[in-house]
Formats: structure tokens, C-alpha cells, sequence
């Protein structure tokens, strides 16, 4: 293209958009993936709703407060802008948005990436100019440029009572084995030093494809579970798994984490500890004994850090069930717990279940669940003084710097926060633990370095 051409090129007014993303991060990731289309083919990202041609809201509908907060967010770019496609969970049903929202351009589903972007299209046409637009190889993410999710596959083969995931987001489709690390590799090629490991159901992995064989960097792997994990480990960057079930292979991982090939640390929505909630909820691997392989599990690797949810107030949940779930919780010890109150979800079966306990009730199990929880988690942190780690550094203000642990994923978990200043955001750093409240650690930097533990932490 010769140089007065590109000039008049550049100077054409780029169409701009703005977006919303709402809801987890496998929803995180669809908006990466339509960010990054979007700036491959020319359009850039308006930091304001006001300054954009047209608004992309990226919804949630997994829970009443969910799809709240999604119509709520339409209404608001409704009002400051004018002009939304709406797409992601809430899109399923839409009937819902466009009943509380007539005026949006475009209702389309969760993954529907082609959908958004034709819709975009017809509404807002890009103007490409190749030799101006630049896209990074591991594409637009949303996170800060140290750690960064890697989705392994969409949707859910379960059939749980309380959730709607896999009419939302269909059955298990799992991405091969060499697709999910070449991106991996891409993004620690790039700087990124902790991926994040989701999907629906991340021990289900490959089942679908009747675990494809694949090659990646020379070697032979199947698309399954422990593979990825192995495959991972040699990345040199920390590697964190989320939406683990407790199927019986899961027990492969643990020589893994103890070896400090992935981080030592797994999030397994439990979501109750009564074997007749679990029947009831239709949870897999319920019938497992669950608390037998945790305490195995630390024999093998004692450095683990169990994270998971709960649900208290599941209908037909008697005194009695409750108290089975804080027995068991006393006996699993997990390090970071999370609960909700049952609430009912449009179209889920739990809502036909008898039995529906009081908000009162519910008010005062939740209350109970998280006491006992809190007073587990402080017990475990105070075992951490005067402990040395290595932490990755989140954020830093004037107080000084804010990190995480092994033990730590990003925005749920715990952080480790760091006296004196000297840091950076991406920045490793070497402490010691010096104080704990119920959920946070205190620590100065170490004078001394921290012994090496594997790939993980010779980035």
C-alpha cells in the first residue's frame, strides 16, 4: 500500500466499543476471545460507555442476583449509550432481556462468538487496516499481565438439581490437548506467570472426545485430565487448577503438586458434606469417600491447599443434615471456603424439590457455616508464621505490596500483604510470614532466598 493511502487510512475514525463483562471466569474468557477478534480486525475498545459507537454486554444467569445484575448493566449502556448487543448465559433466555429491554440491538447465547461479532458487523462495519492493526499472539486479556485463565472446555455433562449450566452452555466440549497448550505456551511466552486452569467440569476433560491423542513439543499426550496437568508443569510458570471433582484419577494430580509441577492447591465445589443433600443435589462422585482421600491426599502432599463452596439451605436440608455438614467440614479442614443460600434458578429441578427451607433459616445456617469456617481458616494461617514463601505480587500502594500464595487464586482467595515498598506489580518476591488474621497473611521481604521447589518457581 503506498504511504499516502495508509496515511488517509490512519486518519479514518476507528469504530470504538465498549464492553461489559459480567459473571465467572470461564465468562471472562468468552469476552477475551471477542476483545481479541474485535482488535484483530480494527476496532478499538472504548473505556467509557459514552465514548463508544456500541456496547457488547457480556451477561451472567446462573443465579437470580446474577441475571439482576446483568439487566441492570444493559439498562445502564442503554441509558448512557443507546446501542447493546447482549450476549453470554443470560442470552439463552432471551425472552428475559427483552422483556425488561426491548431496545437492544441483538440478543445472542453463550460462545456465540460469531453471532457477536456478525452482529457487530451489521451494525458498526469494521475498517481493517492491516498494516496498522497489531494483535499480541496470545491475544486481549482482561487480567493483568501476570497470570491470565486458560479454558479447557465449555459446558457440563452433570446434571446437578440446583444449577442450569448445561442448558446455558450445553453439554461437554472439551478443546484438544495440543489447542489448550499451544495457548498456554503462548501465554507464558508473553510474561505471564500463573495460568489458571477452568472449565465446567475440569476432571471430566476429553471424556467427550474419547480423549484424543495429540503431539505437542515433540511428545505424545492424550486429551485427559492428568496429561494436561503433566504437560502444563513444563511450562516453568505456576499452574493452578479450578473446577476440580473429586473423580477417583484426580488422585493422579497429587504426586504432581507435591513435586511442585503444578501448584499444590485445588478448588472442588464440594457444595455439601450430608451423603442425602448430595443424592438429593445429583452431585457426581457423591458417593466417594471424599474425607478418606483428603486426608490421603495431604499425607502425599502436606503443603496442599484445598479450596471449595457450599450451599446451605438446599431444599428438604434438616438440623440434622446441616450438622453433618459442619461435622464434615471439621474433619476435612479445607483452607478457603466459600457458601451461598439456596436460592431457586428458573428451570433448575431443586426448585420441584419439597421442603424449601425458611430465609430465616437459611440466614442462621449460613451464619454457623461461615463461623466454623473462619475459625479453620485462622487456625491454618497462624501455622504459616514464620514461614518463608515466594509470592506474586498483585498491586502495590503506598502501605506496600499486594500478594498471593500458592494458596491463593486470584480475587476469591486470601492475599499475602507485604510491609516496605521496592515491588511491582508481576514482581516475585521472597518472605517472611510475620502475622495472620482469618483469612490474610502479614510478611516482610526475606533476607535470604527462598529454596527452589521445581519448574514452578524458576521463572
Amino acid at each position: 500500500m503506498p504511504a499516502p493511502n495508509r496515511r488517509r487510512a490512519a486518519s479514518r475514525r476507528v469504530p470504538k466499543i465498549g464492553f461489559a463483562s459480567l459473571g465467572c471466569p470461564k465468562a471472562l474468557v468468552d469476552s477475551e476471545r471477542i476483545l481479541t477478534r474485535l482488535r484483530a480486525e480494527g476496532y478499538e475498545i472504548s473505556p467509557t460507555y459514552e465514548q463508544a459507537d456500541l456496547v457488547v454486554v457480556n451477561t451472567c444467569g446462573f443465579i437470580d442476583a446474577a441475571v439482576d445484575e446483568s439487566l441492570e448493566t444493559i439498562g445502564e449502556a442503554l441509558e448512557r449509550n443507546g446501542r447493546v448487543i447482549v450476549t453470554g448465559c443470560l442470552g439463552a433466555r432471551p425472552e428475559r432481556i427483552l422483556e425488561r429491554h426491548p431496545r437492544v440491538l441483538k440478543v445472542t447465547g453463550p460462545q456465540t462468538y460469531a453471532e457477536v461479532i456478525e452482529a457487530i458487523h451489521e451494525q458498526l462495519p469494521p475498517q481493517h487496516d492491516p498494516f496498522l492493526d497489531l494483535v499480541p499472539p496470545q491475544g486481549i486479556r482482561l487480567t493483568p499481565r501476570h497470570y491470565a485463565y486458560l479454558k479447557i472446555s465449555e459446558g457440563c455433562n452433570n446434571s446437578c438439581t440446583f444449577c442450569i449450566i448445561p442448558s446455558l452452555r450445553g453439554r461437554l466440549s472439551s478443546r484438544r490437548i495440543d489447542e489448550v497448550l499451544g495457548e498456554a505456551e503462548r501465554l507464558a511466552a508473553a510474561g505471564v506467570k500463573e495460568i489458571l486452569v477452568i472449565s465446567q467440569d475440569t476432571s471430566a476433560y476429553g471424556a467427550d472426545i474419547r480423549y484424543a491423542p495429540a503431539t505437542w513439543r515433540d511428545t505424545h499426550y492424550q486429551t485427559r485430565f492428568i496429561d494436561l496437568a503433566r504437560a502444563l508443569g513444563t511450562l516453568g510458570v505456576w499452574i493452578r487448577l479450578h473446577y476440580v471433582y473429586p473423580y477417583p484419577h484426580v488422585d493422579e494430580v497429587i504426586p504432581l503438586m507435591a513435586g511442585r509441577q503444578v501448584l499444590p492447591y485445588l478448588d472442588i465445589p464440594f457444595q455439601h458434606g450430608s451423603p442425602s443433600v448430595l443424592k438429593r443435589m445429583r452431585r457426581p462422585a457423591h458417593s466417594e469417600d471424599v474425607l478418606a482421600r483428603i486426608h490421603r491426599w495431604r499425607r502425599q502432599c502436606p503443603d496442599l491447599t484445598l479450596r471449595s463452596t457450599f450451599i446451605v439451605g438446599f431444599p428438604g436440608e434438616t438440623d440434622a443434615e446441616f450438622e453433618e455438614l459442619l461435622q464434615w467440614l471439621d474433619e476435612a479442614q479445607l483452607d478457603r471456603v466459600g457458601c451461598f443460600k439456596y436460592s431457586p434458578v428458573e428451570g433448575a429441578a431443586a426448585n420441584e424439590l419439597a421442603g424449601h427451607v425458611p430465609q430465616d433459616i437459611q440466614e442462621e445456617r449460613y451464619a454457623r457455616f461461615m463461623e466454623r469456617a473462619a475459625g479453620i481458616s485462622a487456625r491454618r494461617l497462624q501455622r504459616r508464621i514464620g514461614q518463608r514463601m515466594r509470592v506474586l505480587v498483585d498491586s502495590v500502594d503506598e502501605g506496600g505490596a499486594i500478594a498471593r500464595s500458592e494458596a491463593d487464586a486470584p480475587e476469591i482467595d486470601g492475599v499475602v500483604r507485604i510491609a516496605g515498598t521496592g515491588l511491582k506489580p508481576g514482581d516475585w518476591a521472597e518472605v517472611e510470614i510475620t502475622g495472620a488474621d482469618v483469612y490474610d497473611l502479614l510478611a516482610r521481604r526475606a533476607a535470604t532466598t527462598v529454596p527452589s521447589h521445581g519448574a514452578a518457581e524458576r521463572n
